[in-house]
């Protein structure tokens, strides 16, 4: 592997020469070696941090097409607009559905031209058999995967297309995978290795801790309160920040009520049509907006760096969505504020969002298709069932989450099921993935109801070593008497961070944190647990042995 890497000094002259980029950060340029040399790598780094140069430079090292995976049109434009800034960078196109369909055409002969080239498209276009059948044509030498955590049931913003990336992966040669995300915990990295086929990958893991960013969380009792709250803080705290709430009504009622202080204010939703939508973009990275209230479809590829506070309304679906939007702020470095306004009731909400019913009449005959016509293509199960295609896929990314399908050369069934049986194991798989984020709730409250660093709830759950007491939270402002005495009780505890252990109900699992008396385990099939140390003592919960060689 280290005899294959390059020379130092030519990653730093094309990022130089090339780019414009003077410097790497950590992680970067690793990143980047393993990539150019054909190796398979997890980069995790935090907003900010940097991804984008990673496969721009590994890119433009490998030549040939490098086909680049978002799933955002403005992050797509943000990413085009950064190629096309450079000095000396290879051609970039995007495509997707906001182009028209000769703009798509021409980009599509770019595509047929070969490489040197970029090509930004959403994961949609790869559920088109023709799109890949294009793009292996024309020889693709980086796959490259933004926004990794997509791939993850266990992820915060599961996308179901991106499951479909390992055959796509396989129908265009097999070239290298880099996949990128600012956030992923243990199990969402492990889960986007699994997804994505990658193979003994290079895993990268920078700048998660974000200690300029002040970390506070208030809790109310009304929705009144919380509402004056937010509003006070967005109308007085230092300008530009964002606001997150839940729906597309709130941004409108917040924004207005945040804008009767003269503030310049935007609300943000994806229910927006696509011209306003730029235009709130466009006003933000210009520095015409002191404050955008937004819904989580605003933040990807939305970059400005002088972001001051990012306060939310309410609680996001994970730990991992709300250390993201958080990420937003600080990006110079300077100080900045992440607040959380939380009321358990705001819970609820997110677990009604998680629901997903089956659509039984689709899926039996979607399944009697597969079973009729093995190695279907997309859009013929889409023809021969009469359902939109968004549809079929759908459907097909849960047979395919519950192991009855295989989509590496058509659609085809992995087992031989009654249609009732076909019906259960959805039923089965989806519940499952409702258990887990439900876990994912339950870290989100653990984090906002802690008496303990926040911070350290934060870095545990993402896996990252880091100080017992950040100093810079206010759960070290009001328990800054505590601190001996709760390291004490830390180190005192009988199982450690990262430790393998066995549930006798639930499985494997791998310790996430630890307190004095309980520990956070993740679970393969339930997700997040809080477990009582008790529970070594019964025999429920084991140290796992490490699996002989």
């Amino acid at each position: 592997m280290s005899s294959s890497r390059l020379p130092a000094a030519s990653i730093d002259r094309v990022a130089r020469e090339i780019f414009g980029w003077e410097t790497l950060l950590p992680g970067q340029r690793e990143a980047i070696e393993a990539s150019v040399a054909g190796r398979d790598t997890l980069v995790v780094l935090a907003t900010g941090g940097g991804k984008s140069a990673v496969y721009q430079i590994a890119g433009a090292q490998r030549g040939g097409v490098v086909v680049v995976v978002s799933p955002l049109v403005a992050l797509q434009a943000d990413q085009l607009a950064s190629i096309h800034a450079a000095p000396g960078a290879p051609a970039a196109v995007a495509i997707n559905s906001a182009l028209g369909a000769a703009a798509q055409e021409s980009a599509w002969d770019r595509v047929d031209e070969g490489g040197p080239l970029y090509v930004l498209l959403a994961p949609e276009q790869l559920a088109k058999d023709e799109n890949v059948a294009r793009l292996a044509a024309a020889r693709v030498s980086l796959l490259v995967v933004d926004e990794a955590h997509c791939v993850s049931s266990w992820g915060h913003d599961f996308r179901p297309d991106y499951l479909r990336l390992a055959d796509v992966r396989h129908e265009l040669g097999d070239p290298p995978v880099l996949a990128m995300t600012a956030t992923a915990s243990g199990p969402v990295r492990e889960e986007i290795v699994e997804r994505l086929g990658m193979v003994d990958p290079e895993v990268q893991v920078h700048g998660v801790d974000r200690p300029e960013i002040r970390l506070v969380v208030h809790r109310h009792e009304s929705e009144g309160d919380k509402r004056a709250a937010v509003v006070a803080e967005a109308r007085t705290w230092t300008a530009p920040g964002l606001v997150y709430v839940a729906t597309r009504k709130e941004t409108e009622l917040y924004a207005a009520e945040i804008a009767a202080e003269g503030r310049r204010v935007a609300a943000y939703h994806a229910g927006l049509r696509a011209p306003e939508r730029r235009t709130v973009q466009d006003r933000w990275r210009e520095g015409q907006l002191d404050v955008v209230v937004a819904t989580s479809a605003f933040g990807m590829g939305i970059d400005r760096a002088d972001v001051r506070f990012v306060l939310h309304a309410t609680t996001t679906e994970s730990l991992d969505a709300y250390y993201q939007e958080v990420g937003r702020a600080g990006r110079d470095g300077e100080p900045a504020t992440g607040a959380l306004h939380y009321r358990a009731e705001d819970l609820g909400l997110r677990r009604f969002f998680a629901k997903r019913s089956v659509d039984k009449p689709s899926l039996r005959a979607i399944w009697a298709a597969v079973v009729a016509a093995p190695g279907s293509k997309m859009s013929e199960l889409a023809k021969a069932v009469d359902v939109p295609s968004r549809t079929v896929s759908r459907l097909v990314n849960d047979l395919v989450d519950a192991g009855l399908v295989d989509t590496a050369s058509g659609v085809r069934a992995t087992a031989d099921r009654r249609v009732e049986a076909v019906v259960r194991a959805v039923k089965a798989a989806l519940a499952s993935r409702e258990r887990v984020a439900e876990s994912r709730l339950a870290m989100m409250r653990a984090y906002a109801e802690t008496s303990h660093c926040r911070r350290r709830v934060l870095l545990d759950y993402f896996g990252v070593e880091g100080p017992q007491w950040c100093g810079n939270c206010d759960g070290c402002e009001r328990h800054e008497a505590r601190r001996h005495e709760a390291t004490a009780d830390a180190v005192g505890a009988p199982i450690a961070v990262d430790e393998a252990v066995e549930h006798r109900e639930w499985g494997h699992g791998t310790v996430m944190s630890v307190e004095a008396d309980r520990a956070t385990v993740f679970f393969e099939s339930e997700g997040y647990k809080v477990v009582s140390y008790t529970a070594l003592d019964s025999g429920v919960l084991r140290h796992r042995e490490p699996a002989s060689v």
